[in-house]
């Protein structure tokens, strides 16, 4: 039954306003809509469009939503699914940027961000973990990870280590082909943006749009590169407003990705919010109007599924070294007469335990370390 766009709006506007608990829900929820309730595609159908978000850079929940609204209306069900799943998300990240850029420094607010901040390391972490165990296939694409690993230490750019991942994962499990286009792909991508005290609006929208060109594995890849470029490398952001963003994030619905609306209102105010979210999530939009038809042929080719193996494990290598750095930076800070955070190593091997074993939601572990946090100053 082919919908209405109106009907493709109401779904997916709701869709993005209560699916909180990243990707895996959010498809969970959307095929619980369009096959269940709506009977607007079969399970098959489904399933061929979730394993095609799997072979495309971006962030899955997003992608799907969009594949879902070509599938049944075209380009305007494509645009229509995409916007509403999209827009609660970054609506309500918007206001919390605002709110947090406008009472963040209160003392009062502060020790609620110290209990979040443990509990993001341990989100992250878990997601590491998920998406480890399904990228590493095989031992072979063990050494990749642990030389992208080497390669971001030693300084290489996060884009260019990913993409020299996928390279290396091609020559190395399957064929050289197409090794001449992926290396024009590293030198178009990885293109500095200058990098002066108080950036442009062009140069935030051109980061972030390089981000969601190659965007792989997971929306919590995108922590790797805003922790690379943005803090380390830039310098628009520390390492305390990176750790509070993703702590918004995990407390909306929708895309993670709705991430960059909070670091553009923090770097630029709101045009840096609406520039940010346009420019990230624009690829997506673009490579699945142009690479749809192309899909069945993707997996099938044995170059671009090594490719596409080792980028996935490039990613996983990514997080684990942002990991590390974030939780230096929490753990660093001193309490009472230690020179470490102890409080903090605590409630990340708690919080971890809870969301591995238990399969805690993240949201309500943040709203409790918040809550810890401010107990414990008290």
């Amino acid at each position: 039954m082919s919908p209405t766009l109106n009907e493709i709006a109401m779904v997916f506007l709701k869709l993005g306003t209560v699916g909180f608990g990243g990707p895996a829900v959010h498809i969970a929820m959307m095929e619980d809509e369009v096959i269940n309730r709506k009977q607007w595609l079969d399970r098959g159908q489904f399933l061929d469009l979730v394993g095609a978000t799997n072979l495309i850079p971006g962030p899955n929940s997003t992608e799907m939503a969009l594949l879902v609204g070509y599938v049944t209306k075209g380009y305007s069900g494509l645009l229509v699914a995409g916007i509403s799943f999209i827009f609660p998300a970054v609506l309500i990240t918007g206001i919390l940027a605002f709110i947090y850029q406008n009472f963040s420094s209160f003392p009062q607010v502060n020790p609620f961000l110290t209990g979040i901040k443990p509990v993001v390391i341990a989100i992250i972490f878990n997601a590491l973990w998920k998406l480890g165990k399904k990228a590493i296939k095989t031992w072979k694409l063990v050494p990749i990870g642990l030389l992208v690993v080497g390669l971001v230490i030693g300084g290489i750019n996060e884009i260019i280590a990913l993409l020299l991942g996928g390279i290396i994962g091609m020559l190395w499990l399957g064929s050289s082909g197409n090794v001449l286009l992926s290396s024009a792909m590293i030198f178009l991508l990885s293109t500095n943006t200058p990098t002066p005290d108080n950036p442009k609006l062009w140069q935030l929208g051109l980061f972030f749009l390089k981000i969601g060109s190659v965007l792989f594995g997971s929306g919590y890849v995108l922590i790797a590169f805003l922790e690379g470029e943005l803090v380390e490398k830039y310098q628009w952001l520390t390492q305390q407003q990176l750790l509070d963003a993703i702590a918004i994030g995990q407390l909306t619905p929708g895309p993670v990705l709705s991430t960059a609306t909070f670091i553009g209102y923090t770097i630029l105010g709101l045009p840096g919010a609406i520039v940010a979210t346009v420019c990230i999530f624009l690829p997506s939009f673009v490579i699945v109007l142009l690479i749809k038809p192309l899909i069945p042929r993707l997996r099938k080719s044995k170059w671009t599924g090594a490719f596409l193996d080792a980028v996935n494990v490039s990613a996983v290598a990514l997080m684990g070294v942002v990991i590390y750095r974030l939780a230096m930076v929490t753990l660093n800070q001193p309490w009472s007469n230690l020179n470490f955070n102890l409080p903090g190593l605590c409630l990340i091997i708690l919080s971890g335990i809870l969301l591995i074993r238990f399969k805690i939601s993240s949201g309500l572990l943040i709203l409790a370390g918040g809550l810890l946090g401010f107990f414990m100053a008290a």
